[in-house]
């Protein structure tokens, strides 16, 4: 590995490797103390975060490395100056690059231009570090990734793509169920096909939530992605099926239910539900923190 900008550029070993080492860093995080020490790591923030930021500063210093937070206020990326030019200058002084853009292409260019590892903690096509932790946090619950079965429902954005990466890589099955027009992009859906084929998993696309039937985890994320211009009235009737609450929860027979947060509660997900016992939703953010150590452990330890 010399980055991190998606799931899709992992072999299955290099994937299964980065979950084996996160649980063993949640496990024992003393030995993995000075893991960065001597290491400074600049994280960029063109969007807002509370999950991404805290896990990598304070996952970072929990490794004995030192982290550099820089927001929109220092100068927009591609604007002040290039982006070339700025990971070309970064590089010069830190180990590596932890990127939250608006742009995936942002994230490829800082990778390209500069001369450390770039980790894409979100853009607009990838959320790798959001859909390892939610692998993580599957395979604290099953043994074998590959006899899992994974819904997702809702809106197809960036998480969705990640996560259908992360189990077209693993073997595991996985259903993706959207209202029409609202599917996961076309190119990403045949490439997780592709992979999915090669490892003995399967990826098909519904618009009926029985697809989602007899999951071993169901998974859904706002309707409304960060930053859209549309409004909750606007799209509640089209979505308003695809709610998860108990009812589907018992009538399809869902194991456990995920989120990668914010929520909306009582949109894309109800109370009952987000704080049932079948949540792992905390258990997906505690493990943030472990499964990009893992990565920042790969990227960076000696």
């Amino acid at each position: 590995m010399e980055h991190f900008l998606s799931i899709k550029d992992l072999s299955q070993e290099q994937f299964l490797s980065l979950i084996t080492l996160a649980k063993d860093v949640k496990a024992n995080p003393k030995n993995y103390s000075q893991a960065l020490a001597g290491k400074s790591i600049v994280t960029l923030y063109e969007k807002q975060s509370l999950r991404t930021r805290v896990t990598f500063d304070i996952g970072i210093a929990k490794l004995g490395g030192h982290s550099v937070y820089l927001d929109q206020n220092n100068g927009a990326l591609g604007k002040r100056e290039s982006v070339s030019d700025f990971a070309k200058n970064i590089s010069c002084w830190a180990d590596g690059i932890v990127a939250r853009t608006f742009s995936h292409q942002t994230c490829e260019e800082l990778a390209q231009a500069g001369s450390v590892p770039v980790v894409n903690s979100l853009s607009d096509m990838y959320h790798p570090c959001q859909g390892l932790a939610d692998f993580l946090s599957i395979a604290e619950k099953f043994d074998d990734l590959s006899q899992v079965k994974v819904a997702y429902i809702g809106d197809g954005n960036n998480v969705t793509h990640s996560l259908m990466f992360a189990a077209a890589v693993c073997g595991s099955d996985m259903v993706v169920v959207c209202p029409q027009g609202c599917f996961p992009d076309g190119q990403v859906v045949l490439e997780a096909q592709a992979i999915a084929q090669a490892h003995g998993g399967s990826l098909t696309l519904s618009m009926d939530p029985q697809a989602a039937k007899n999951a071993d985890a169901i998974y859904t994320d706002t309707w409304i992605s960060m930053g859209d211009d549309i409004s909750y009235d606007d799209i509640k009737g089209k979505f308003a099926p695809y709610q998860v609450n108990q009812a589907m929860m018992n009538e399809l027979n869902i194991g456990y239910f995920m989120h990668c947060q914010p929520a909306h509660i009582d949109q894309e997900v109800t109370q009952e539900v987000f704080d049932g016992k079948q949540s792992l939703v905390l258990r997906q953010a505690e493990n943030r923190m472990h499964a990009q150590n893992a990565v920042l452990i790969t990227l960076l330890g000696e």
